[in-house]
């Protein structure tokens, strides 16, 4: 998970980011486990995926 996304987000590191924020979001929903936390993980790591496909201009896959 990144620590801070703001409006200056280098669109140059969106490849790898999106790589590792999506790894991280593919284990935790692999974990099976449903606690608040966990939800409250997942749904930080979706947000900044959607954050950086919209901000630098991705297609959603």
């Amino acid at each position: 998970m990144l620590d801070n996304l703001e409006s200056s987000y280098d669109c140059a590191r969106a490849g790898d980011d999106l790589h590792r924020l999506k790894q991280e979001l593919a284990s935790l929903r692999g974990q099976g486990r449903e606690d608040q936390v966990t939800q409250e993980q997942i749904n930080r790591l979706e947000n900044q995926i959607a954050f950086i496909m919209n901000k630098c201009d991705i297609n959603h896959e």
